[in-house]
């Protein structure tokens, strides 16, 4: 990266400066003391650094430190100049022809550290209840975690995709007993879920439970015996419309972990066993309580109830050792804001069976909140908006996915549906695919000469795809971009993409990729509205076409790649 360099030269000075004794008391300089940061003004370069902290020890002014080491910095065609105790930093041609360079030659590797300590991390989100559809807030969930799973991927990790099934708790006795009604409606009984509140909430009463009961009775003339038979085949026809529509938001997981099996497989009770043979489990009230205080959790937890019954915690705990017995290195779980409390107590029974509780991260994501006509829509109010399918019906895949993905997890997020249907610059991610049709339109309405092989004559036409390409390639050999100061901009914008990968990746954060692509997206907007890409000057043309396919390039693959959202070349 353009800043690495930038510093290593300042630290390799500084060692010759110190080593000249030009650094007045200073005697030795410890790497890494020193960070790079963009100048507030612009003007002033790319990047500066402040070493003043070296006062200190060297034991005269910040300018005369900074002055001293300039006199050592191999300057090459880069530009430096000190301002105060900074030293500023504007790269040259060479450097930012390099980058662009690099950019044909990594190609969809544009951004890919060579580095990277390899980890097998399990990331498991959404993980809803099989008992009904996605709700809105699953969707961010669901948008995020795929991101984050496919840029955890590109950065060189190995990660492993889970969907934790909550189906071995009393909400699947409900779904049976909600689907009897419905199929007795649907044979006609006068019959309906109770009004009473408190009774009703033992029931999930919404309509989506009808087309269910119609599919049951295709090939059943009326209730069964059991009623555990209704409990499996709701669950079994909710987990497929789940499963649908994750394809359908372009989300895949490699398991779909059944709490259920989990219980049959002897694993909680063996978790139980262990914490009681170690004597982390006492009796209170009837009950088996955990002691999960004596690892930081702020009171002891009940993972036994006094009827013999357990609570979620206790299958939580044998789900997160059985991920580590898995030979997972980390697990990184995205969870709602209201499972705060939840952490510690997770992190409590890791330690305490023997592992290391650092290996679980939980993200904890605020919900969503939808927006019509500047005005926030309550939940339920709205029939057709209560669902993440209904919303993708609303405004598609692709704009669901990147309003979904473009805030910070622990921010609420406000999506604006309206705004996400809109085909103008206001729509964020209808400004970044426009970007990217603009970079495939101007390459293909690049104008070459060509020779009719009947006729000799010369006529101008368009360049092939095979063309393009060939041009492509001689750029990798030799190429320096001229007229530099008015892609500038743009060019950094390119390498900052390295930076984003590595920040995003190490943060877990997502929203970074989608502001960098708007970031980009905007710097070619003004670099194509104040040059003319296509023109006589030959030369010219063919840098600036290949900044073009450059931007084309880093567009494409975080789009595609990362964000999992469409780049498409027309629009």
């Amino acid at each position: 990266m353009i800043k690495d360099y930038f510093i290593n030269e300042i630290e390799k000075a500084i060692e010759k400066a110190v080593k000249d004794n030009k650094l007045g008391a200073m005697s030795v300089y410890e790497k890494g003391t020193l960070k790079p940061e963009r100048p507030k003004n612009v003007d002033f370069g790319d990047y500066a650094v402040n070493v003043s902290q070296l006062a200190r020890f060297a034991k005269i002014a910040p300018p005369q430190i900074a002055n001293a080491i300039l006199e050592y910095i191999e300057k090459d065609d880069n530009e430096y100049t000190v301002i105060g105790g900074f030293i500023n930093f504007k790269a040259g041609k060479k450097i930012l022809s390099n980058l662009v360079q690099e950019i044909f030659t990594a190609n969809k590797k544009f951004g890919k550290p060579d580095d990277v300590e390899t980890e097998k991390i399990i990331l498991e989100y959404v993980s809803a209840n099989p008992t009904g559809p996605f709700h809105i807030g699953h969707g961010r969930w669901a948008a995020m975690g795929s991101v984050l799973a496919n840029l955890l991927k590109f950065y060189g990790h190995d990660v492993y995709q889970e969907f934790y099934i909550n189906d071995a708790g009393s909400q699947i006795q409900k779904l049976g007993n909600s689907l009897a009604i419905r199929i007795r409606q649907e044979l006609g009984e006068d019959v309906d879920f109770p009004a009473d509140e408190t009774e009703r909430k033992n029931y999930y009463p919404g309509d989506y439970l009808i087309p269910v009961a119609k599919e049951y009775l295709k090939n059943h003339k009326g209730l069964p015996d059991d009623i555990q038979e209704l409990c499996d085949f709701a669950k079994e026809y909710e987990e497929k419309v789940q499963r649908d529509l994750l394809d359908k938001f372009k989300v895949h997981f490699d398991n779909f972990y059944s709490e259920l099996s989990l219980h049959k497989s002897g694993k909680v009770e063996e978790c139980v066993n262990k914490l009681k043979a170690s004597g982390k489990i006492y009796k209170k009230d009837g009950a088996d309580w955990f002691k999960s205080s004596d690892y930081g959790d702020d009171q002891d937890r009940v993972i036994k109830k006094a009827d013999g019954s357990n609570t979620y915690l206790t299958a939580d705990i044998a789900y997160h050792i059985d991920k580590l017995e898995r030979g997972f290195d980390r697990m990184i779980n995205i969870w709602g804001a209201d499972h705060h409390g939840y952490v510690a107590r997770v992190k409590a029974s890791i330690e305490a069976l023997g592992y290391d509780p650092n290996k679980l991260e939980v993200l904890l994501g605020q919900l969503v909140n939808l927006v019509v006509d500047g005005n926030e829509v309550r939940m339920g109010k709205r029939k057709n908006m209560v669902t993440l399918e209904d919303l993708i019906d609303e405004v598609g895949v692709d704009a669901t996915r990147f309003w979904m993905s473009m805030r910070n997890i622990d921010t609420t997020l406000d999506f604006d549906i309206e705004l996400a249907k809109k085909n103008t610059d206001e729509n964020p991610v209808f400004y970044v695919q426009y970007a990217h049709a603009r970079a495939c339109s101007i390459l293909r309405n690049v104008i070459v000469e060509k020779i009719n092989t009947e006729t000799g004559e010369k006529s101008p036409a368009p360049m092939s795809e095979a063309e393009l390409n060939e041009l492509i390639d001689g750029f990798k050999a030799d190429m320096v971009l001229p007229t530099i100061d008015s892609a500038r901009h743009l060019i950094l914008k390119l390498e900052e993409y390295k930076s984003v990968i590595k920040n995003s990746a190490e943060t877990r954060q997502v929203y970074t990729i989608c502001r960098y692509v708007q970031e980009l997206a905007s710097e070619f907007h003004s670099f194509y509205n104040a040059n003319r890409v296509i023109s006589d000057d030959k030369e010219m043309m063919k840098a600036r076409i290949a900044l073009v396919w450059s931007v084309k390039t880093v567009l494409h693959n975080a789009l595609e790649d990362i964000l999992a959202v469409s780049a498409p070349e027309r629009m």
